[in-house]
């Protein structure tokens, strides 16, 4: 079986490597993929670095004809590409194909980006000076990215930084390298001099860490887990580096009296399931007026019954498996956990059997919840939701609000009076009326507060904050 090989200085390096297994089929092994080394890793910020001077200055033409041309053959291709995510992630087609075409969208979005980079020219305060405001590119970055969304967050991420005129080294989640490879090869084929876009596959103690300690790397984002998002905020302080954070969350959906009954399990049901749960952004507990209580529970039970727990490439499969073994025994301790602490297991919580073997898991719903249970505090990344119950508006935006994370926050309603209250009040990055709190516009920011996300937000224009460095640069008239 071919070995899929890192890209360091515009060479593909061969080294040992590791098997990338189906989640819907475990019998299956969908490729073979580098396991980089710290060595490795030094060498691609090496590169990134020789390779800075010159991309920095590269002419903004070039940079959106790569980029446009990167953002044209994964749209050309989002069928196959959308089939490899949902082969070693576990997406359903579907949902993969989607994700594919976003990743599309993105580069075709910073292609245009790079033919609008702009500045200021403004008056000094003294006579006869002028002032211009500019924007230059951080240096070398450090992308780490999870396994979650494969193809879509390496693009919002990689697409801005060579926008803007970065290096880049690049270390995609050990479970999904198949995604970031192809990404990579699309960007190395489409024309990217040697060493601005450098791939080093690997684990995260041995590659991760070694971004961490180098001193060349001027930036680092990632997308993971709050404990290691922490280690990355540490380690770049050390180095007085910028970085960027989006880490966990615990959303809430608030359903109140008046809210439309069709909408609010519609909205709950893709938000805390779809994606088999394993969304940042998914709403995780929902918090429910006691006038409609009984009524969405209903409702939300019977939605759950329809859904189709399969196979992630076969045709009308609504949710596919856990991403992996380790994964599924951190939902079904969770499953307990829940159940010892007295919430009522309303649906779901079973392990499935399918023709094919994999990581099945029944959506599972908790009713009778408090939001002091560890099973509406902590984020466990599955297919798991607590219903928690609420007298009034009031009580259910206090609730929503009660959480170390600020991600994504839902309501769903007909008054426009709490509607604009929720907006207003909600302690959460991004806020969602009647709409699943998962699912985000490509050319909009996206980001969270408290525990959630440290940094400059990601996406469209305000990826600018992060990846550039402003400069004010005066001139005697």
């Amino acid at each position: 079986m071919t070995i899929y090989q890192n890209l360091i200085g515009g060479e593909w390096i061969g080294s040992d490597a590791t098997e990338n297994i189906n989640p819907s089929d475990t019998n299956e092994v969908v490729g073979l993929y580098a396991d980089g080394s710290a060595e490795d890793t030094k060498n691609a910020i090496a590169a990134a670095k020789a390779a800075f001077p010159a991309w920095s200055r590269s002419g903004i033409w070039e940079r959106h004809v790569i980029l446009k041309k990167a953002g044209d053959e994964i749209m050309a291709r989002k069928d196959e590409l959308g089939a490899l995510l949902a082969r070693e992630e576990g997406k359903t087609l579907p949902e993969a194909i989607g994700e594919t075409i976003r990743a599309s969208q993105i580069f075709e979005f910073f292609a245009g980006e790079a033919l609008r980079l702009a500045g200021e020219v403004i008056p000094s305060v003294r006579p006869n000076i002028g002032v211009e405001i500019t924007r230059d590119p951080l240096g070398v970055i450090g992308i780490i990215t999870p396994w979650n969304f494969p193809i879509a967050i390496p693009a919002w991420k990689i697409a801005p930084a060579l926008c803007y005129g970065n290096t880049v080294v690049f270390k995609p989640a050990e479970l999904v390298p198949a995604c970031s490879w192809a990404i990579v090869d699309i960007l190395h084929r489409a024309g990217l001099p040697k060493g601005v876009l450098n791939l080093v596959m690997g684990k995260g103690s041995v590659v991760g860490q070694a971004m961490l300690d180098s001193p060349d790397v001027s930036g680092i984002t990632f997308t993971g887990s709050t404990g290691t998002g922490r280690r990355v905020a540490a380690a770049s302080l050390e180095h007085n580096r910028k970085f960027q954070l989006e880490m966990g969350g615990k959303n809430p959906m608030v359903v109140l009296d008046d809210a439309d009954l069709d909408v609010a399990v519609e909205a709950a049901a893709n938000s805390g399931f779809f994606s088999t749960g394993q969304r940042c952004t998914a709403s995780s507990r929902l918090i429910v007026t006691e006038g409609i209580h009984d009524k969405f529970v209903a409702a939300l039970t019977a939605k759950l019954e329809t859904l189709v727990v399969d196979n992630a490439l076969k045709a009308g499969t609504h949710i596919g498996p856990v991403v992996d073994e380790k994964q599924l025994k951190t939902d079904t301790d969770y499953i307990e956990i829940g159940k010892q602490e007295g919430a009522k297991l309303a649906f779901g919580g079973e392990l499935i059997s399918r023709e094919t073997p994999g990581f099945y898991l029944q959506p599972t719903l908790f009713t009778e919840a408090t939001n002091e249970m560890r099973i509406s505090r902590e984020e466990i990344f599955g297919p798991v939701v607590s219903l928690i119950r609420v007298k009034d508006y009031e009580e259910a935006l206090a609730t929503a609000n009660d959480t170390p994370f600020g991600l994504s926050s839902g309501i769903a309603t007909t008054s426009l009076k709490h509607a604009t209250h929720f907006k207003r009040n909600a302690e959460a990055g991004m806020v969602m009326v009647n709409l699943p709190t998962a699912g985000v516009d490509f050319h909009v920011p996206f980001g969270g507060r408290k525990g959630s996300s440290y940094g400059p937000r990601e996406q469209g224009k305000y990826a600018a904050e992060f990846y550039t460095i402003v400069k004010t640069s005066y001139t005697l008239a």
